[in-house]
């Protein structure tokens, strides 16, 4: 599902998360992000309130953008996400937060997001295409 092309731009770009709730949608950038050997996508939880609300209220249902603006090549991921407070993801991502910003702010927490779907979203003949 996660092949060499979307893993290279999972781990070079930045994410856009989306979730929605009761009619309302909420996307945010992150920058606090990697893929995991598994091929789970993992994010630091540093200012993500209202993603964490709406993944409890709605399942855990996730959509990640990443795309590369210069090219132009893309991919939308949907999954699942759960939220984890503790262990070695949590801890990394703590130390990485504590160090950008100087102690001034930490995560809190980490999402674990479970890939369901890949769709490219490049321009072309494959837009659209589940990988």
């Amino acid at each position: 599902m996660l092949n060499e092309n979307v893993v290279k731009l999972l781990k070079s770009g930045m994410w856009d998360l989306a979730t929605c709730t009761q009619g309302e949608p909420n996307v945010v950038p992150v920058a606090f992000k990697d893929v995991t050997p598994d091929g789970k996508l993992v994010v630091g939880d540093v200012f993500l309130d209202t993603t964490l609300k709406n993944i409890a209220e709605n399942h855990g249902k996730i959509a990640i953008s990443v795309y590369d603006a210069q090219n132009l090549e893309g991919y939308q991921v949907k999954g699942t996400a759960r939220y984890v407070t503790e262990g070695e993801v949590v801890t990394t991502f703590k130390a990485m937060v504590e160090q950008m910003f100087g102690g001034a702010a930490t995560a809190k927490g980490a999402l674990v997001i479970t890939p369901e779907k890949v769709i490219v979203t490049t321009p072309g003949a494959d837009n659209k295409k589940e990988l």
